[in-house]
């Protein structure tokens, strides 16, 4: 049962991304900024899928559950890696929104073609500082006694229960501390963003303008929410006794359900590439039509 549910998430979630690429990249009109960085979030959020979800599915099918200790740290650092880019990206397009709204004059300027691969490469390089750093504190330490993780694949935690030395408090509370500054951040500035976004919308009268910055706004901030939101749970919540069910449940809700939910908000809140996409596909079925 968990499988099925799984793959078809799964599939669905390769379908939604790899339709917003396409759609994206065959539609001149929307190669702007704004569109440019939710194309690369999408290729970053296929990478990220891909790292956990089909070692996951193939462990479901498969009576030998077990990952080799090279491949378990080979599945942390891509995860959060792109885990982590995904959320450096979401900070970058509101920080998009935030000059297009407030300085418009400007936005030519500050987000050049030039600024905006900036941005995307120094997201991805941020993404890789953190699953390097991330994956060399945990497997530099000791692993002794039981070696059953209960999850389903790379979480720190369970991997944090089943090491041993007199670091593993220190490895833990640092690697803590620094995914929740570094999550912690982006969220605040992503929230900052939208705050000088309200300031300034205070200022214009017409309703139509609302209207638009509402539509373009709308998922992003809604990713945001639901991105940041699950990522909380997971880091900020109280570890009792009879939480690692809790944490293999939220752990599979941040890995397959976000990434699910994401293609869905950004092709059904944003009309331009909602009536973009239908266009395409319509084209595409029906090209006698078109």
């Amino acid at each position: 049962m968990f499988f099925l549910l799984f793959l078809l998430m799964y599939l669905f979630t390769l379908l939604g991304n790899l339709l917003i690429m396409a759609t994206i990249w065959s539609e001149h009109s929307l190669h702007t900024p704004m569109y440019l960085f939710l194309c690369a979030l999408s290729i970053f959020e296929i990478f990220y899928t891909l790292a956990i979800i089909p070692c996951m599915l193939a462990d479901l099918l498969s009576t030998h559950h077990s990952i080799s200790f090279l491949t378990c740290a080979c599945q942390m650092f891509f995860s959060f890696t792109f885990g982590y880019t995904h959320s450096f990206l979401l900070t970058v397009m509101g920080y998009d929104r935030y000059v297009a709204i407030c300085h418009p004059l400007h936005y030519n300027v500050l987000m050049s073609p030039r600024g905006c691969a900036c941005l995307v490469a120094w997201s991805w390089v941020g993404g890789s500082m953190m699953g390097t750093v991330v994956t060399t504190a945990i497997f530099n330490l000791t692993f002794c006694g039981p070696n059953e993780i209960h999850h389903f694949g790379y979480h720190v935690t369970p991997l944090l229960k089943l090491a041993c030395g007199k670091n593993v408090l220190v490895v833990a509370k640092g690697v803590g501390l620094l995914c929740i500054s570094a999550m912690l951040g982006c969220f605040l500035l992503s929230l900052l963003s939208y705050a000088f976004i309200m300031n300034s919308l205070l200022r214009i009268p017409p309703a139509e303008r609302w209207h638009k910055a509402f539509s373009t706004c709308a998922s992003h901030l809604t990713v945001v929410i639901m991105h940041f939101g699950f990522a909380s749970v997971i880091y900020l919540k109280t570890k009792g006794p009879q939480s690692l069910e809790g944490d293999t449940l939220m752990g599979i809700t941040y890995t397959v359900l976000t990434p699910f939910l994401s293609p869905i908000t950004f092709s059904l809140r944003n009309k331009e590439l909602k009536t973009t996409m239908k266009k395409t596909l319509l084209s595409k079925l029906y090209p006698e039509k078109i």
